[in-house]
């Protein structure tokens, strides 16, 4: 299943070649059951039968894990052996990431860098950002330097609202990480559920709240103040939470992304990608927590 982050139009795990799971047998209930592949050509959301190993031939392509384990006397190859990506992938990978942005932050908020170089630092990392998406495999090196310089301007922008509201940046932190525990338990129980129409509603909306802000912040460059007054004010609240709001569906699109990568068995590189998502919707969710706390703040 691919998930779109409207911050950037980044590109979903890998669907080319047969990443079926071969190390276990498919669940009831799991998605490997009754259900395509994601990550193999044709309709993901056709039904068809149950994944098969793609490297096996003849008859072995219907046998179970535990018969060719009796036939050749060996284990089934396990995540790491096949090169497939695991949770644990995703956890260190996205560890990875959030710290550079916190490191970088951090040392922007010390060295009080300048709004000049806060503002070209996230210039940088839209450029990184939108290479990423465009790239047909995951860069190490580019979402790195994407969460270094993403870093930065979060690091600048976070002391500028700190010098007008004292405290407001820790009460931000907060509220993200509030809201990615709040999203991960309603996903994980099933109080979410992500499906096509869940994506295709999130996308619309993403797009509109996007171009209403952008509209916003032209009227503000040739008028000033606020523009139509969608960042200030009742409204400025209406927006804030509907961006909060748009963030949380964006986390729970990137867990089901990464269940479903280690269901079927992605590359293990395709675990940049889901820590690139994460990181972009917890950047956006804190943004919005910081203008909308502001807000209620004036």
């Amino acid at each position: 299943m691919r998930s779109s982050n409207p911050v950037f139009s980044r590109r979903g795990f890998s669907r080319s070649g047969g990443y079926a799971g071969f190390g276990a047998a498919p669940q009831a209930g799991s998605p490997a059951a009754g259900q395509a592949n994601p990550y193999a050509g044709g309709n993901p959301y056709a039904q068809t039968q149950a994944p098969t190993n793609p490297y096996a031939t003849g008859d072995q392509q219907n046998l179970t894990p535990e018969q060719l384990q009796q036939m050749y006397g060996t284990p089934p190859a396990g995540p790491l052996q096949t090169g497939r990506m695991t949770m644990d992938d995703v956890v260190m990978r996205t560890g990875m990431t959030l710290g550079t942005v916190i490191v970088a932050a951090a040392v922007a908020w010390i060295a009080q860098l300048p709004v000049g170089v806060g503002f070209g630092a996230a210039l940088v990392a839209l450029v990184l950002g939108l290479v990423q998406s465009f790239k047909r495999t995951a860069s190490p090196a580019l979402i790195m330097g994407y969460a270094l310089f993403e870093g930065l301007f979060l690091g600048v922008i976070s002391q500028v609202y700190n010098d007008r509201w004292s405290g407001i940046p820790m009460q931000a932190v907060l509220g993200t990480m509030a809201v990615f525990v709040g999203v991960l338990v309603a996903y994980k129980t099933r109080l979410i559920r992500v499906n096509a129409r869940f994506q295709r509603f999130v996308l619309a909306a993403a797009i509109g709240f996007i171009l209403l802000m952008a509209v916003n912040l032209l009227f503000a460059a040739i008028g000033g103040g606020d523009g139509l007054g969608f960042r200030s004010g009742g409204l400025g609240i209406v927006f804030g939470l509907v961006g909060v709001v748009l963030g949380a569906a964006f986390l729970a699109m990137d867990f089901k992304q990464i269940e479903d990568g280690v269901q079927y068995g992605a590359p293990r590189e395709e675990s940049w990608l889901a820590a690139f998502g994460l990181t972009l919707s917890l950047v956006w969710i804190y943004l919005e927590l910081l203008r909308l706390i502001s807000i209620f703040r004036d």
